[in-house]
């Protein structure tokens, strides 16, 4: 019995979609990432129960902050992106949490930006708030060392325990797959990280790409993050709306999960990735559920293209991307101003 829903929320279940194949769903993923970042931050004296605490946010970080602020007594003021639907919006307004929307704008790197001007002239004017920084601050890895062990102990359960990793799921912040990779490293270096970016996110080189449908900024991003440590990933898949809305739906069609669209990417990659890879269990990270997609994606199944029949264009080099799909061995190297500056021992 938990304390609390956040607590409850947090925790994830894992579903074997096929032999070499392991569903990690979580109903918000970021709860951990907020809930161990609030107690930190409390437990070192920076905060203190009944300040504000405030971020940007483009909806699952927002409600997992507002769920933590409830849980730990403090107040939440989140500036949320344009996308940010009516859903979340009512369950921000009744955990009390104060909500600024951006107005449309003609791109996602246009509204980040927007975004982050709107909270350094909020700290200007009230000095007393904190800034949770979700996008640059480190203490949002520190809560998926909880995560790591609970997927140790169910592989174990499962049989599953003996053989070798890899973890597929959305950049984001760099927090949610690259601290959850860290920790499940630090028992077992060989473990693998696939990550999946959308197309025109500047963390991985795609920003010359523009997807008019894009809705799936949750898993990349228009302004640089600084808690991603690229050096964290092995390979790197980027995908396009259509692509990720076939997975979407291919999930819930061919296994009843309904699950967000950077987890349809997640699924679609980690398929494909676990074909070629037979002998490697892959963890594929399903972040939220599919309500805020239901609209724009669900309601639209009849246009998916058929998942089974999709691949990707192998490449060697960000400059080389093409659409909708592009795939290339990262190989753990580091990533500056658009290149390429060192490279790991393959793995």
């Amino acid at each position: 019995m938990h304390d609390h829903i956040a607590d409850a929320l947090s925790v994830p279940r894992l579903v074997r979609l096929a032999e070499n194949v392991v569903l990690v769903r979580f109903e918000t993923m970021k709860i951990y990432s907020a809930l161990a970042a609030v107690r930190w931050l409390l437990d070192n004296g920076i905060v203190h129960r009944g300040q504000t605490l405030v971020d940007s946010s483009s909806g699952i970080y927002a409600v997992s902050l507002a769920l933590a602020c409830h849980r730990h007594g403090m107040r939440c003021h989140i500036i949320a992106s344009t996308t940010v639907d009516e859903t979340v919006r009512a369950q921000l307004d009744i955990l009390g949490a104060t909500i600024e929307q951006m107005p449309p704008s003609a791109d996602l790197r246009q509204d980040q930006d927007r975004r982050v001007a709107r909270v350094h002239e909020l700290l200007a004017e009230r000095p007393d708030v904190h800034w949770m920084r979700q996008y640059h601050d480190q203490i949002h890895y520190l809560g998926y060392a909880e995560v790591a062990g609970q997927i140790r102990e169910e592989l174990a359960a499962a049989g599953l325990g003996g053989r070798p990793l890899a973890v597929v799921g959305g950049v984001g912040s760099g927090a949610s797959t690259g601290g959850l990779t860290s920790f499940l490293r630090r028992e077992d270096d060989t473990v693998r990280l696939i990550g999946v970016q959308p197309f025109g996110s500047v963390t991985f080189g795609s920003e010359a790409h523009s997807d008019p449908e894009a809705i799936i900024a949750g898993i990349g991003s228009a302004i640089e993050f600084g808690n991603v440590r690229h050096e964290l990933y092995d390979r790197m898949h980027w995908l396009g709306f259509t692509h990720a809305m076939a997975g979407s739906v291919a999930l819930l069609r061919e296994h009843a999960v309904f699950a967000g669209l950077s987890s349809g990417a997640a699924h679609l990659v980690g398929r494909w990735e676990a074909e070629r890879d037979p002998d490697r269990v892959h963890l594929v990270i399903a972040a939220d559920t599919g309500h805020r997609y239901v609209e724009r994606v669900f309601a639209r199944h009849a246009e998916a293209v058929d998942a089974r029949g999709l691949a990707p264009a192998e490449i060697t080099d960000p400059a080389d991307l093409v659409m909708p799909w592009s795939a290339m061995s990262w190989n753990r190297r580091s990533w500056s101003r658009g290149a390429l500056i060192s490279s790991g021992a393959a793995r």
